[in-house]
């Protein structure tokens, strides 16, 4: 073979060597080594002027159900991975993004097809966990479409296009970070029960694989979380909705128990323990992402 044919091979081998570079360099690039995203559905606390019913709430009553400070947990993670993440500023009793588009009452909207009491904690929440009233007059069905199409549409819209742009290339986790009170209410399946530290769902097998649930739940144990599952919750409308192991869609929820990092009656934030239980999920996240990554 001449010095030519020699240099022209080589010039072709590095050209392959470019070619097959920038491959990799782009599926990393759209997530293809990592295709794990989170969603934090319930850590807003906005709500709209039209959402009238909302004002004048004191702060304990107000964020009774918000999954309060899970975005400010989850989010040095989120940044130092470059986990893809869809997060809302809106507050769940505006539009509860855990819902059904269809699970709403007559007791919340004006003209619906549910009847009052159906739904009390549904789209649109009528009361909280602990009783007390948050809407005592419906609100009409024109303010309702307008709740869909503003804050719970595009939510859904942005999980459903990250669930798209990585099942392109292959398997799809998606993990669902949410945070519970530490006992059941009368209005909770586990009244009086005290809960797990974490309650990992997968909406009794139907989300996930046993293969992702048992990494979810294996890196928060070993993060020094005590881990349940499917007890109180087993998964809500988002894991539901996603969650589809056969068409290669998995989705856990993942339930935190707010005292261990919050004052349960005034919400307030325990600086002390927020920090501690913060590295704990990182350490949780951390796990997951790279055993998936090993896994590809």
């Amino acid at each position: 073979m001449s010095i030519t044919l020699k240099l022209r091979y080589q010039i072709s081998d590095v050209r392959y060597l470019l070619v097959a570079l920038h491959i990799q360099s782009e599926k990393r690039n759209l997530g293809f080594m990592h295709p794990l995203f989170i969603s934090i559905p319930h850590s807003g606390e906005s709500f709209p002027s039209s959402a009238s019913w909302l004002k004048g709430l004191s702060e304990p009553t107000l964020m009774r159900d918000v999954d309060r400070f899970v975005d400010k947990l989850y989010q040095p993670v989120i940044q130092a991975l470059k986990i893809p993440s869809v997060v809302t500023e809106w507050h769940r009793y505006v539009v509860d993004l855990n819902r059904k588009p269809d699970e709403f009452d007559q007791a919340a909207v004006e003209g619906a097809s549910h009847p009052k009491g159906k739904h009390p904690k549904g789209l649109h929440w009528s009361v909280t966990t602990h009783g007390e009233t948050l809407i005592a007059e419906p609100m009409p069905m024109g303010l309702h479409q307008e709740f869909l199409e503003k804050y719970y549409e595009p939510f859904h819209a942005e999980v459903k296009k990250r669930r798209e742009d990585f099942r392109a290339h292959g398997e799809v986790y998606h993990i669902d970070a949410h945070s519970m009170p530490s006992l059941g209410t009368e209005l909770h399946p586990d009244p009086g029960e005290e809960r797990a530290e974490i309650v990992v769902s997968d909406f009794h097998g139907q989300s996930a694989s046993s293969e992702f649930r048992d990494i979810v739940m294996e890196a928060y144990q070993e993060a020094g979380f005590q881990v349940g599952y499917n007890w109180p919750y087993v998964g809500g409308g988002i894991t539901q909705t996603y969650g589809a192991p056969e068409e290669g869609f998995h989705s856990i929820q993942v339930e935190l128990n707010r005292k261990l990092y919050m004052d349960e009656e005034t919400k307030k934030m325990k600086p002390l323990q927020f920090e501690s239980v913060q590295k704990q999920i990182s350490h949780a996240i951390d796990k997951v992402y790279h055993r998936l990554q090993r896994g590809q």
